[in-house]
């Protein structure tokens, strides 16, 4: 803490040489705009409201909704993950899915959460649609989707790994949710997307597939 200190100097007919070789300043905080020292206590102020701001969205954005898929390949072995979290105005989705061949995979959330591989997955259905009349693709005409999500790439290693952002679905309970009919899964394309082509983009195979589980409700 500063305090205000009075300086008492000495008539000019005292000084000496050496004052007047050698006077150093003592050094004054910053002056505020009311005239007082404050000491920078109105940076510190901000720094410590930004702060708090700061936790307080943090700990909002985790308070939301969540959910997962544990993924399988077409063998039925586990291939991967996927987790989804709530946002303001949307979805994030974060995916990992190994044991993929290098290069463009769509990546598409489908209209029923049963993953059989002995289906070839053909058993999570076409890619989710809520209003039953939307057309595939981002460059399509009356597309896209809620189901549609930009194409994904999976690395030299066989890996793909991406965060994602969906404001056509949500996790909540309503016309947008992903959890109102017979639940929904995330699948994983042999090939690319050109969103366009119906029904899937020219996607090819299901390589794998994950089904959508919400998380519990967390009571306060």
């Amino acid at each position: 803490m500063y305090h205000n200190v009075a300086i008492r100097q000495r008539p000019e007919s005292a000084r000496t040489d050496r004052d007047a070789t050698f006077c150093p300043r003592p050094h004054r905080p910053e002056q505020g705009h009311n005239g007082k020292w404050n000491g920078g206590s109105g940076a510190v102020m901000r720094a410590l409201l930004g702060i708090g701001v700061a936790t307080a969205l943090s700990m909002a954005a985790a308070a939301g909704p969540t959910a997962s898929a544990r993924i399988i390949d077409i063998n039925g072995r586990p291939a991967g993950e996927a987790h989804f979290k709530a946002a303001p105005h949307g979805v994030l989705i974060e995916i990992r899915v190994t044991g993929l061949q290098p290069g463009p995979h769509a990546v598409l959330i489908h209209d029923s959460g049963t993953c059989d591989p002995k289906t070839g997955f053909a058993s999570a259905g076409p890619v989710l649609d809520f209003e039953l009349g939307r057309a595939h693709g981002y460059f399509a005409k009356g597309g896209p989707k809620p189901g549609d999500l930009p194409l994904q790439f999976a690395a030299a290693d066989g890996t793909l790994h991406a965060s994602l952002y969906s404001t056509a679905i949500s996790l909540g309970d309503g016309k947008r949710s992903i959890f109102g009919r017979n639940g929904v899964s995330i699948i994983v394309h042999a090939a690319s997307d050109d969103y366009l082509s119906q029904p899937d983009g020219r996607a090819g195979a299901r390589l794998a597939c994950g089904t959508i589980i919400r998380a519990p409700k967390k009571h306060k």
